[in-house]
């Protein structure tokens, strides 16, 4: 898959880098310290960094570690002194930042090495000093109390703090030395951490500067490149690995930290992982059922899933989500959002888990949900860029802005060549998923060699059009979008690059020439990215306005009538983060959204519209 760029009010947004779908794929099939090595390989390359990343770290948490999970306040999200269920000091970033000695818990914060750079020094500072993976921003007084002492459970406390982290003595699986226990909303984030740091790093243990092993009864290195630490101190985080599963807050912490330095945590993106390599013996136990799901909050093109998460000997990896009976989604996370539905239709949906031996659960209950039907158009999948260039240099490019991930499982292309009807059919192989903005490269095996990099696919027969053929975009065999006209031999892009102007938002059944912008004959430079430039306004709309737009805390909502109107906001997942009701003229305070695009709807009577609403 493919960068992509979404732009707003013909305002170029930046925008982050997500961990590639095929980012782990060398390591397919794998196992032991075999999958450990390949996984270094991988994490490995594309790993960033020189002389000035340790500092730019106090600028990268501003987009890593940000609490938009329990206060969700835009504060420093710290895992050593947050409290989940309660109130806690908050630091602002990057004014709070500190270094030395703390006299007090709750003046500053500062970098914590999860695996204390006492282990190591400066002459092989680099990259393990800045790794984002592993260096974390931390309450500066518990940073300094946490010393180098291991990680583990902790029976005899000697000091502890404000969230009941602390340090003492205790027994874990034989080590009776002092450890530093975090609180069990945050074991898991450590533990995967530690594991990335055995991986990245497994044969670094032994460089000149890098302390003896044995040399200090809290080093938890264990002498080998492959097991890397000892064993009580993998078994601990194995078992906090599996007791406290990947969260959101660390998947959008390991897609900004990949966004940072190029690499990603395998653990958080495959929890299996750590069984595979560390206990790979054979595995036949299968989760317990998912239970509680619920279908929610349907929009004319979505509804959100939740439910409680099972529980497996080792670890859950993932949940298959099934719709209507057929299996089209997988997640790692205990929610998600189907997008791409039909209006006022019923949906049902079950879920099973998944283990990182193959073992699955039964399912879970089921639960249907009907789409609303508010007029919206639909939004889906659609054709983004046609190249028709020399010879056999030609590619078909589909791009998804639905707002979710959408599995290409029940979608295909079909060519009609000449004046014939369509025929020849295309199908997305290995049913992969396309993330939210991403784009799926269809080439010809002819495509310019300065552009072979963007092709997601392979394929001479979907591609061999010559510029008066038409291709169609097929979900479940239906038409949902079309380049040029079907039957009709007349050329109508011939020798000439189309793309997709950005400011269209839906697939068509009808081929209109205006929504495609025309380059030149070869060029393929656009090609592995798109466009979609949104504007807040929709001249359709007379009975409401927003400002202002972008808004930082207030946003005024004026209605042309004196009707009560629901206003509703999502966020571009489709979860409702904010709901009131309101008359004429109001001002609602929006400061408690995160920084992004968010949807606001408003409803009068049996009228809807939607808006793009953006958070600065």
């Amino acid at each position: 898959m493919k960068q992509f760029y979404l732009l707003f009010l013909f305002v170029t947004f930046a925008t982050y880098a997500q961990v590639p779908s095929n980012y782990y794929d060398s390591a397919n099939g794998l196992t032991g310290y075999t999958l450990k090595t390949q996984l270094k390989t991988i994490v490995t390359n594309g790993h960033t960094y020189n002389a000035g990343s340790y500092d730019n770290l106090f600028t990268a948490y501003a987009s890593t570690d940000r609490d938009y999970y329990y206060e969700n306040d835009g504060s420093l999200l710290d895992i050593y002194s947050e409290n989940p269920s309660g109130s806690e000091t908050s630091y602002n970033i990057p004014n709070d930042e500190c270094g030395g000695s703390i006299p007090n818990e709750g003046l500053c914060y500062n970098r914590e090495h999860l695996f204390p750079q006492g282990f190591f020094n400066n002459s092989d500072a680099l990259p393990m000093v800045s790794d984002i993976h592993t260096v974390v921003p931390t309450d500066g007084f518990v940073n300094n109390g946490r010393s180098n002492y291991p990680f583990g459970v902790v029976s005899n406390t000697n000091t502890s703090y404000s969230n009941g982290s602390k340090w003492g003595t205790g027994n874990n699986y034989g080590y009776t030395n002092r450890v530093f226990e975090p609180i069990d909303e945050f074991k898991g984030d450590i533990a995967r951490a530690m594991l990335y740091f055995a991986v990245r790093y497994e044969d670094n243990w032994n460089d000149s500067g890098w302390e003896a092993p044995d040399a200090s009864p809290y080093n938890p290195l264990n002498g080998t490149s492959d097991q890397f630490y000892e064993t009580w101190f993998i078994n601990t985080m194995l078992d906090w690995h599996a007791a406290d599963p990947v969260s959101q807050r660390e998947l959008d912490r390991n897609d900004e930290a990949y966004n940072f330095q190029g690499n990603a945590n395998p653990f958080v993106n495959h929890p299996e992982y750590a069984a595979l390599i560390w206990n790979p013996v054979p595995d036949t136990q299968a989760p317990t059922d998912p239970s509680n799901l619920v279908a929610s909050n349907p929009t004319d093109n979505s509804i959100n899933l939740s439910w409680t998460a099972s529980t497996d000997n080792v670890s859950v990896a993932s949940y298959d989500i099934y719709q209507d009976g057929v299996n089209l989604y997988n997640t790692v996370t205990t929610s998600f959002v189907v997008t791409g539905l039909s209006a006022n239709t019923n949906y049902c949906f079950t879920v099973r888990a998944n283990d990182g031996s193959g073992n699955s659960s039964g399912f879970s209950n089921q639960a249907c949900e009907t789409t609303s039907d508010n007029g919206s158009q639909t939004t889906d999948l659609f054709i983004s860029e046609y190249v028709e260039g020399s010879g056999t240099n030609k590619a078909i490019e589909i791009a998804n802005f639905t707002g979710g991930p959408v599995s290409l499982s029940n979608y295909t292309l079909k060519l009609a060549s000449n004046s014939n009807n369509f025929s020849t059919t295309y199908t997305f192989p290995n049913s992969p998923t396309i993330a939210n903005g991403d784009v799926f490269v269809v080439a010809n095996s002819g495509l310019n060699s300065g552009c072979q990099s963007e092709q997601d696919d392979v394929n001479n027969s979907i591609t061999g059009f010559n510029g008066n053929d038409a291709i169609g975009l097929f979900k479940n065999d239906v038409l949902i979008d079309i380049l040029g006209i079907e039957g009709d031999g007349n050329d109508f892009a011939k020798n000439v690059t189309l793309i997709r102007k950005p400011e269209i938002q839906f697939p068509s059944t009808t081929y209109d020439a205006n929504e495609w912008n025309v380059v030149s004959i070869d060029d393929c430079s656009d090609l592995g990215q798109h466009n979609q430039t949104l504007s807040i306004q929709n001249s359709n709309v007379k009975f409401v306005s927003i400002h202002p737009n972008p808004v930082k805390s207030l946003l005024s909502i004026n209605l042309k009538t004196d009707n009560n109107a629901s206003i509703e906001i999502y966020d571009v997942l489709g979860k409702k983060v904010l709901s009131e009701m309101i008359q004429t003229t109001k001002s609602i305070n929006v400061q408690s959204l995160k920084t992004g695009v968010y949807i606001i709807k408003i409803s009068q009577g049996n009228s809807s519209i939607s808006k793009r609403l953006i958070k600065n």
